[in-house]
């Protein structure tokens, strides 16, 4: 009898996951799909023309500005984050309470949402700082978004490193700071990559916190301290105003195309990395 309910069980819970499986690709591919049904028949070259203006809203000012938006904000996260779990991981002594304090603070701040982040942004950045609605005050308010993101995946590429990695530098004679940056560091550099992909999602796909700090200006700025409008916002616009409805559609497939195509090449990245023994 008691094998029979185990038998069941084992069944049941085997199609609750392969349901769950299912359930999860509709859910994807049904999103996409209505992307591109909606948004390709409006994709024409009017749309990528240099300048925007009422008559053809250019998404190519937006698209430059979220490759800006991105490389600012990695520049700032990325030093920090990875030297902060470097320190976190290889300098700090275990069982710290530092350590764990720095941990809790970064857990929290990976689950705050995005419009207070944009709202800190604009009261810090954008009017104490007199930034203004600004790339650089939307990109300073992103790499605090994407700080936690990058701190704890770089810390678990770094835990995952075997300690007899380290035990066999520090036996040739290596020190402390030639054994994390020539041993550890590269080999955990794939995990490390892991962390800048998915912060790189969420700056592309972010509206909210750049709304207030970025600003929705349509040109392409002319310095940092000038206001811009990224993928996601010049989306929002669109549809928002009610206006060019259908061009916000297609305006979601090139940031559909834009996403899809970062990953792809980080994640073959992060595999010829591999592949090296990096």
């Amino acid at each position: 009898m008691k094998k029979i309910k185990k038998n069941f069980l084992s069944l049941f819970l085997k199609i609750l996951v392969y349901l769950s499986a299912l359930v999860t690709i509709a859910v994807l591919f049904s999103i996409v799909g209505y992307i591109l049904i909606k948004g390709v028949p409006v994709l024409n070259l009017r749309l990528f023309e240099w300048e925007y203006n009422s008559d053809n809203v250019s998404m190519m000012p937006a698209i430059i500005n979220t490759v800006i938006m991105t490389i600012v904000s990695l520049l700032i996260a990325v030093p920090i984050g990875v030297f902060s779990a470097i320190y976190l991981v290889e300098y700090a002594k275990r069982g710290n309470k530092f350590v764990s304090l720095v941990r809790i603070t970064t857990e929290t701040l990976s689950g705050i949402p995005s419009i207070v982040y944009g709202l800190f942004g604009a009261l810090i950045f954008v009017e104490y700082f007199h930034m203004g609605k600004s790339i650089l005050a939307g990109a300073l308010t992103m790499s605090i978004m994407i700080l936690p993101i990058v701190m704890r995946t770089t810390e678990e590429a770094l835990i995952s490193v075997p300690d007899s990695f380290r035990e066999g530098s520090f036996g040739l004679g290596a020190g402390k700071l030639r054994t994390v940056f020539k041993v550890v560091l590269p080999f955990a550099l794939p995990g490390v990559l892991s962390g800048v992909i998915l912060s790189i999602g969420r700056i592309v796909g972010e509206t909210a916190a750049l709304i207030y700090t970025a600003g929705t200006v349509t040109g392409i700025p002319d310095n940092l301290l000038s206001s811009g409008r990224t993928l996601s916002i010049h989306m929002y616009a669109l549809w928002n105003e009610g206006i060019n409805a259908e061009e916000a559609y297609a305006t979601a497939v090139i940031l559909l195309v834009v996403v899809i195509i970062i990953n792809t090449i980080s994640a073959r990245l992060a595999g010829k990395l591999s592949k090296k023994g990096i």
